[in-house]
């Protein structure tokens, strides 16, 4: 979904930065972008769970109009409460929600439009196999409250995906094709989401200078099934 938003974003002539925590996928990322439109890609190695990642990374900028946060980690954390490890839950709690904070709060002064962060489906939908993420997800609209207070005029916004075909499926461990199928049958949509759908809501909440601590749902309905 961040490489779609940035993709979008260079298309429209804007220069992108991203990060992550793998030297091989921004290189990989950074070559593809390079492609995909007049403005300029730059990347950062960083770990949105380390602090002192976080703040190098906003230290090299004076001034951004606005951060989007994409990041994400599925390893261990699907199943049962009973089966999931202390360090599991931790890192996706360090990830999505620590995280999360630590953007918001060495972005202050430096931001100057939006800060949009991601949730999901399973804030809304737990299905008794997603707990800790349902938790992680369902707190960064709290989250996003109390930063948009905090930094006003900056608008603090979450973008609640639905189920959206992107590689994080891997990690799951599913038959993806096959729940893909049965879930498009049933949404309101019928189909599943993709990360171009994403992405074009993260650009309307950078454009529409008056919504603010306001989750906005990408999910094809998901929450009426």
């Amino acid at each position: 979904m961040g490489l779609a938003l940035a993709r979008t974003m260079l298309a429209d002539g804007m220069d992108v930065t991203i990060a992550g925590r793998s030297a091989d996928r921004l290189a990989a990322a950074r070559a593809e972008l390079a492609r995909a439109g007049h403005g300029k890609v730059r990347t950062v190695p960083a770990d949105i769970s380390r602090e002192q990642d976080v703040a190098n990374l906003f230290a090299q900028v004076a001034r951004v109009d606005h951060v989007a946060v994409t990041a994400a980690d599925a390893s261990g954390v699907y199943g049962r409460t009973t089966g999931i490890t202390t360090a599991a839950a931790r890192a996706i709690i360090d990830i999505k929600l620590l995280g999360a904070w630590l953007v918001g709060k060495h972005a202050a002064g430096r931001v100057t439009g939006s800060i949009t962060y991601t949730s999901g489906i399973n804030a809304y939908r737990p299905n008794g196999s997603n707990t800790i993420v349902a938790a992680a997800n369902g707190a960064l609209a709290s989250l996003a409250c109390g930063l948009a207070l905090e930094l006003a005029p900056v608008r603090v916004n979450v973008i609640s995906p639905g189920w959206v075909d992107t590689p994080l499926w891997n990690q799951i461990g599913m038959d993806k094709q096959a729940a893909f199928t049965d879930l498009a049958g049933r949404l309101p949509a019928r189909r599943i989401g993709t990360p171009d759908d994403v992405a074009q809501a993260f650009v309307s909440l950078t454009r529409n200078e008056y919504i603010t601590a306001t989750v906005l749902h990408v999910d094809g309905g998901h929450r009426l099934t």
